[in-house]
């Protein structure tokens, strides 16, 4: 039992960070980070690093940045932007991190999953903030940003002390993922067809099937 008990705190541990980390980074860091120094997880070794003062004082910092960056319409999605190159890569070390001492080819595999997961969480973010900034009052933004942030910090907790829920939890927001990134693409493509259009003085036509961009 203590065994299976250890695989799934590990499984959780493993997929939760690369799930947080795809949604706020930082803040990511920064919780595990200081659980860790005040003794209350232990951290892999591999990942003990978080809970050096310095880090976390920088992913702090950080988190206070992207807090009020994250609200302000149209910014956000140029910060999402330029953290594809960052949440990503963080998730693929951080989930390889979090399996602890095992093999190369298991920290390898973790890598490879949680960068997927990363990949996943980040691009639903990214994707519903354009959407989201078609409006123009601010409110949306503020409550997404809000909703992120609780959703991190629940997802963290569930995971430390309900990992079976959150590997529950985990299935179905996978399920749910392969349902709503096709819509979000669909959404995020016409939008950028619509500014496109708006600037070079094309109108965007639909047609059975699909959107399309036309000169009249």
């Amino acid at each position: 039992m203590d065994a299976y008990q250890t695989i799934i705190a590990t499984l959780a541990l493993t997929m939760g960070t690369a799930w947080a980390a795809g949604i706020n980074l930082y803040a990511t860091i920064a919780i595990l980070g200081t659980l860790g120094l005040t003794g209350n997880m232990v951290l892999p070794e591999q990942l003990l690093v978080l809970q050096n003062p310095m880090v976390i004082g920088a992913a702090a910092i950080m988190y206070l940045v992207e807090f009020f960056v994250d609200k302000t319409p149209g910014v956000d999605t140029g910060w999402d932007t330029v953290h594809s190159f960052i949440r990503i890569p963080a998730g693929v070390l951080l989930a390889a991190g979090a399996v602890g001492d095992v093999n190369p080819a298991m920290v390898i595999t973790a890598g490879i999953l949680g960068g997927g997961v990363a990949a996943t969480t980040h691009s639903i973010k990214a994707g519903t903030r354009v959407l989201i900034n078609t409006s123009p009052e601010p409110f949306s933004n503020w409550t997404a940003s809000i909703v992120e942030d609780i959703a991190v910090i629940g997802g963290i907790f569930a995971m430390l002390h309900y990992p079976l829920a959150f590997l529950v939890f985990f299935a179905v927001f996978i399920l749910a993922s392969i349902w709503l990134l096709p819509k979000i693409w669909t959404g995020v493509k016409l939008t950028f067809q619509t500014v496109v259009a708006f600037f070079s003085g094309k109108t965007v036509e639909e047609t059975p099937g699909e959107k399309k961009l036309q000169i009249p």
